[in-house]
């Protein structure tokens, strides 16, 4: 891609990223493209179906997301890392909350499902590979609880309840 056409792409996503976030998948794409400084056309002729603009912004969150848990497992490794990146990892789950069913029916193959439990996995057996951190632990077991936060969290519309949790589950995850 040319680099302004690759400027106009990111900040699509950026803002679409915003607008599904505030309105859900069923923002206005004009509205969008708008607020990118972009043409409708622009949007179509890279996204050219809003399933692909949905999916497109996840798989660059989930990017973002891994790129953070290896920069914090580099600068920081250790339970503090983890700490942060479980946070983030939360607050990126509870943003996706509006996304659920349009995920569901754009990652459509269990390949796609697959390929973005195993970068989280990754992700996560890289923070676990820090001073302080007990040996031994699954990074499934563990995205599979945080999962299992961010779920109650939402339901209960308690960030601070997902904190708390995060807390535990450190305490569980710690060396001795």
């Amino acid at each position: 891609m040319r680099a302004d056409a690759q400027e106009n792409h990111d900040r699509v996503l950026e803002v679409a990223a915003r607008a599904f976030e505030r309105d859900g998948t069923g923002a206005s794409l004009k509205a969008i493209a708008r607020e990118a400084g972009v043409g409708i056309g622009t949007v179509y002729r890279r996204f050219p179906t809003r399933e692909a603009l949905v999916e497109a912004v996840y798989r660059q969150e989930v990017d973002h997301l891994c790129a953070v848990g290896a920069d914090l497992a580099r600068r920081r490794p250790g339970v503090p890392a983890l700490r942060d990146w479980m946070e983030t990892f939360v607050d990126f789950m509870a943003t996706k909350r509006g996304l659920g069913d349009s995920l569901r029916a754009v990652l459509t193959s269990e390949d796609d499902r697959q390929q973005t439990r195993d970068r989280l996995r990754e992700t996560i057996a890289a923070l676990l590979e820090g001073p302080g951190i007990r040996t031994g632990l699954e990074p499934n077991d563990l995205l599979m609880a945080l999962g299992g936060i961010t779920l109650i969290a939402a339901e209960e519309r308690q960030r601070e309840l997902a904190s708390r949790l995060v807390e535990l589950l450190l305490a569980g995850v710690r060396a001795r």
